[in-house]
């Protein structure tokens, strides 16, 4: 009939005139919605690309595939075409995700902390000295943790080549997202020594072996090093050093040689709620990794000493 073209050319060019934003998560959830099929196209380009396995977001693996699919999507829904395509016409998945790409991926997704929001975990208080194995099961047997777990363990599994860079993403993802009281139970859970199976619950929940073990072990001066080269990674030892180690910060801030002065039994941890917050956010970075101090010029050793203290001390948080 002649009102449903009208109505179809209405609902037509009212997509088009979205060509004139360049923001491709508004074209994804008009997409999702539409009901014309589009959504079926787009879910195509998400398993082409690897859009919805974390830490892969802005990095497809088969880039010829994945750029394939998306000027398909382009080519059958023009919406999308000044959103996907860049002025040679080759299509990119960082294109395609241009926001997603470009803002912090650590941002926090709402609807991920909604979720949360509907979790019985989201309710419990943080109690020390839990078991990993106890707070392991509770979190599978809890539909939202076991999801988002889920999410997290499909990157950093063992029975894959390990992407260390995304399983460092998941991880990032996985602990920021849910409630400040959740990570506190999961980061801060434990075993006794002889219980095997505790021990396993804890190396999933803590990203080993994939984002922490790394062979030969980087020194800790290294690892120290190398994070603040990294802006992302400088802000967060910055903060974690500020709200945990107070006394280090103001007596030495970044002068190595006064650092070296300092014996660790004598550096108090604040312990507080912020130095647990940034201790956490530090997690899926390099200072999450394993490091030592063996083998190192015995004038190096002092330093080194130091930050290990600082990075992996239970002091804080016991």
């Amino acid at each position: 009939s002649l009102y449903y073209v009208f109505t179809v050319l209405f609902i037509y060019f009212t997509c088009i005139s979205t060509v004139q934003t360049t923001d491709c998560l508004h074209l994804r959830e008009q997409c999702i919605k539409a009901g014309n099929g589009c959504e079926s196209v787009w879910n195509v380009v998400e398993d082409a690309c690897n859009i919805s396995v974390l830490g892969n977001r802005c990095k497809a693996e088969d880039t010829v595939g994945c750029n394939r699919k998306i000027q398909v999507l382009a080519d059958k829904y023009p919406e999308f075409k000044n959103c996907v395509c860049t002025t040679d016409g080759i299509c990119s998945i960082t294109t395609l995700l241009g926001k997603w790409c470009s803002i912090d991926k650590e941002n926090i997704s709402m609807e991920t902390k909604f979720q949360w929001g509907l979790s019985a975990l989201s309710k419990q208080a943080h109690t020390t000295n839990r078991s990993c194995l106890d707070v392991n099961r509770e979190c599978i047997e809890d539909e939202v943790c076991n999801k988002q777990l889920s999410l997290y363990l499909k990157v950093c599994s063992v029975n894959k080549k390990c992407n260390v860079e995304g399983c460092q993403a998941a991880i990032r993802f996985f602990y920021r997202n849910m409630p400040f009281e959740v990570a506190q139970m999961m980061i801060f859970c434990d075993c006794i020594q002889s219980d095997e199976s505790c021990h396993r619950a804890k190396e999933l929940l803590h990203g080993k072996p994939c984002a922490v073990t790394v062979v030969p072990p980087p020194s800790c001066l290294n690892v120290i090093h190398m994070c603040e080269e990294n802006e992302s990674c400088r802000k967060k030892y910055t903060t974690f050093r500020s709200k945990c180690w107070r006394h280090v910060t103001k007596k030495c801030y970044n002068d190595e040689a006064c650092l070296e002065t300092l014996i660790k039994d004598d550096m108090p941890c604040s312990a507080s709620a912020d130095c647990k917050a940034a201790y956490i956010s530090s997690w899926g970075t390099m200072l999450h990794t394993e490091c030592t101090c063996q083998n190192l010029p015995l004038v190096e050793q002092p330093l080194c000493e130091l930050f290990h203290h600082m990075l992996h001390s239970k002091s804080c948080f016991s």
